[in-house]
């Protein structure tokens, strides 16, 4: 097993081809969540998806030049990494969020200010998005976590992952 890892966190076309793959499939989730279920994304949601494409891109990249130029593959499988952890970032301020931790700094994710003239609240609140970033839309019913709490676990993964391979291939160039 150890053997069969080491081998596939050396392999850089491999770990793109997969990391691409798990990125696509990460981002067609939330489609399928929105289109499908009806789930309507807040902005941080939609933050959320923008790391995921940019690792398929990233991923690409690594594919193409990986093999034509020496440093191409570690340096790209290292923004990668980066990249989930950002993206691990984002979910995890918007776990926060969700869970009432903290406020959003961003407008939209929460109640709007009902202070002042009855205007300006209603200027506020017809600028509100109808989809709040405080409010949770789905949780697992096994373990009560939001799609935000399994994109932390995925990303912080799937960086580690990234993080490893960088590291090895980094070696072996």
């Amino acid at each position: 097993m150890i053997n069969f890892l080491k081998n596939t966190l050396s392999n850089s076309n491999l770990m793109f081809f997969a990391l691409a793959g798990l990125a696509a499939l990460s981002l067609g989730a939330g489609f399928v969540a929105q289109y499908q279920f009806g789930l309507q994304p807040c902005i941080l949601c939609l933050y959320q998806r923008w790391p995921f494409g940019i690792v398929i891109a990233l991923c690409a990249l690594g594919i193409w030049l990986g093999q034509k130029h020496k440093y191409a593959a570690p340096v790209l499988m290292g923004l990668t990494a980066a990249t989930f952890f950002a993206n691990a970032h984002i979910a995890f301020y918007h776990t926060g969020v969700e869970r009432h931790w903290w406020k959003s700094f961003l407008e939209g994710c929460a109640v709007p200010d009902m202070m002042g003239d009855i205007t300006d609240v209603l200027a506020r609140i017809a600028a509100t998005p109808v989809v709040r970033c405080d409010e949770i839309p789905w949780t697992d019913p096994v373990l009560g976590l939001s799609m935000a709490n399994y994109n932390v676990a995925l990303c912080l993964g799937l960086g580690l992952a990234a993080l490893i391979s960088t590291m090895i291939i980094t070696r072996r160039a």
